[in-house]
């Protein structure tokens, strides 16, 4: 077992009844209850042509046929062709009110996914990395699955079975409204007890829905990084932990299902009760002379027609319970608060120039953690180009996110030129300030399409003039395929240096004026970390830039250099200065040099 899911951050795990995660459910997907009341009609109007036949049985009995008399085809041939007619209408209702059901479901559904996706990405990055992506990815696709299987068969089962019961329940009163009540009677217990059954359902589907988006995490984690597991020899080690999952969400199927087998088997022990009692209390009132023969064997069929539903009902409830368990999931994702908020519409627009940027004692510190950040104050100036530099965990990774806001400031204030950051749609601030990360993640498809990221719908002669301006013109000419090559899942076709490279193209496309690096060069080949270099210069040529730098040309080309030690800015000024200083960036810079020296050739 993988232990407990956990919670979003932000947001309490929702207990409310599953009605009322129904209704908030449904509030989601307007779409779903477009016209629902004409589907139901139409549902109801398709189950009148179960009652038709016992009616038939009943007049062609009481008709003489009973009694052995002489009744002849003609007798009852009005009946029958009448039943016929009555069958194929409620058959091609029917059809029509689950092409309804199921359009409007679909659609309500693709507007819940859709929702649902785009809160995630909405989600700050501390929220998307506080939750496993396989648990993110459940609650989006196999628990919105779920809703729709419930809604398009267990949904029309309901309308279904409801139609069924009423249009029975009023044939046999019209028949006998006494051996109506003994029938009920017999269903009592079942439906007192059904309510029973609800909550503990409710519960042991919740613990499905959690299993099985743990199962996703942990089959997940492997697959992606299946070159790791090789690598460590660790396939055992791997094997028991997706085992442990698999077997999580097992136990959990195993424990609702016996559930389901108890309320299935009460169901079928009602049905039974029900016939025999509706046969020995007909038998009673047609000896007494209350009911025809007719009646009576009319009477056991339509009581079949309540034992269906009944039995019906145990599934309805089983698959009920599971899609609030997932419902209940989605609707926690959707609450938890998008804590990067976008203005939207209402934002600021940034002037058309190039700009600087400014900290005005920026702090930050992850939910009941020490500070990251202590009161960072700065100028950064347009067209500057700024290396930051610290050992690992010293806050400059931290700096970026929040110079691009992919996180807030826990106090103070980040500005471009003038501009509150906060103030200003995501759009529009993406227009000015890109983000290339330490690993250029591509998309599962041609050059083209990822390149295209930066530009959508650029033409290929801007793409390959592009490529031209950053000098990657030999690089592109050793592509199999050009534009059209296929870089795979991941860019696992590409060297992780050409992935760099088509990261530093794409941002081209983009053409920000403020941009900020996670320089990853430490892992190419010499020949790619010079492209690299060449394409990073012309690059950021005219712009301004903040690069987290693992080089030391970086910070020793830079106009300026930051240095971050346990979340404070502690030193800043150029190159020369800080190393004359002798503080925390000579000994770094020290220390570069004699690494830098030890990998020279002999």
């Amino acid at each position: 077992m993988t232990g407990a899911e956990p919670s979003l951050p932000g947001v309490t795990t929702l207990r409310e009844t599953g009605t009322t995660i129904v209704r908030r459910g449904l509030a989601l997907s307007p779409a779903i209850k477009e016209g629902l009341w004409f589907t139901v009609l139409l549902a109801v109007v398709s189950t009148i042509g179960g009652a038709v036949v016992p009616i038939v049985i009943q007049r062609t009995i009481d008709a003489g046929l009973g009694e052995g008399g002489s009744t002849s085809f003609g007798d009852v041939a009005g009946a029958l062709w009448l039943a016929l007619a009555l069958v194929l209408l409620t058959g091609l209702v029917a059809y029509w009110m689950r092409v309804r059901l199921f359009v409007a479901s679909e659609r309500g559904l693709a507007e819940l996914r859709v929702t649902a996706f785009r809160h995630v990405h909405d989600l700050s990055m501390l929220t998307q990395n506080a939750e496993r992506r396989g648990v993110l990815v459940s609650r989006v696709t196999s628990d919105i699955d779920q809703v729709s299987i419930f809604l398009q068969m267990t949904g029309i089962m309901i309308v279904l079975s409801l139609g069924q019961m009423v249009v029975a329940t009023v044939v046999m009163a019209f028949y006998s409204w006494q051996l109506t009540l003994v029938v009920w009677l017999c269903f009592l217990p079942l439906a007192v007890s059904l309510k029973y059954f609800a909550s503990r359902l409710s519960r042991a589907y919740d613990t499905v829905r959690r299993t099985v988006g743990e199962m996703l995490a942990v089959v997940a984690e492997p697959v992606v990084g299946a070159s790791v597991v090789r690598a460590h020899a660790i396939e055992q080690r791997t094997q028991r932990r997706v085992d442990g999952g698999i077997d999580g969400n097992l136990q959990a199927n195993v424990r609702a299902q016996k559930l389901v087998a108890v309320t299935f088997a009460s169901a079928g022990l009602a049905g039974g009760l029900a016939n025999a009692a509706a046969v020995a209390a007909g038998v009673v009132l047609g000896v007494a002379g209350g009911l025809s023969m007719g009646t009576v064997i009319a009477f056991a069929f339509l009581v079949g027609l309540l034992v269906g539903p009944a039995q019906m009902a145990t599934q309805v409830l089983t698959e009920a319970q599971n899609a609030i368990a997932s419902w209940r999931r989605v609707i926690e994702l959707l609450d938890t608060p998008a804590d990067v908020l976008d203005p939207g519409a209402s934002g600021v627009r940034l002037p058309d120039e190039v700009l600087g940027a400014r900290f005005e004692h920026v702090g930050f510190a992850y939910p009941g953690g020490p500070p990251v950040l202590s009161d960072v104050d700065l100028v950064i100036e347009p067209r500057q180009r700024v290396a930051v530099v610290g050992e690992t965990g010293s806050g400059k990774t931290t700096f970026a996110k929040l110079l691009t806001r992919l996180m807030d400031p826990t106090t103070g204030t980040v500005r471009l030129g003038e501009t509150d950051i906060a103030s200003v749609a995501f759009d529009e601030l993406r227009r000015h300030v890109l983000m290339v990360p330490q690993e250029g993640f591509l998309f599962d498809a041609t050059l083209r399409d990822n390149l295209r990221y930066g530009r959508d719908g650029a033409t290929d002669a801007e793409l390959l003039a592009t490529v031209a301006d950053l000098g990657l013109v030999d690089w592109f000419a050793s592509l199999p395929a050009g534009l059209d090559t296929s870089v795979g899942q991941r860019g696992e076709s590409l060297s992780a240096g050409e992935r760099q490279l088509v990261a530093l193209v794409r941002s081209a496309l983009a053409d920000p004026d403020f941009l900020v690096l996670d320089e990853a060069t430490s892992a190419v080949d010499p020949q790619t970390e010079l492209r690299t270099t060449r394409a990073l210069e012309r690059l950021l040529d005219g712009r301004t830039s903040v690069t987290i730098a693992h080089r030391l040309t970086t910070a020793e080309n830079a106009d300026r250099v930051l240095v971050f030690d346990a979340g404070r800015l502690v030193e800043d000024g150029t190159h020369d200065e800080l190393v004359g200083a002798g503080g925390v960036y000579s000994r770094l810079h020290a220390s570069w040099v004699a690494q830098a020296s030890l990998n020279l050739p002999e």
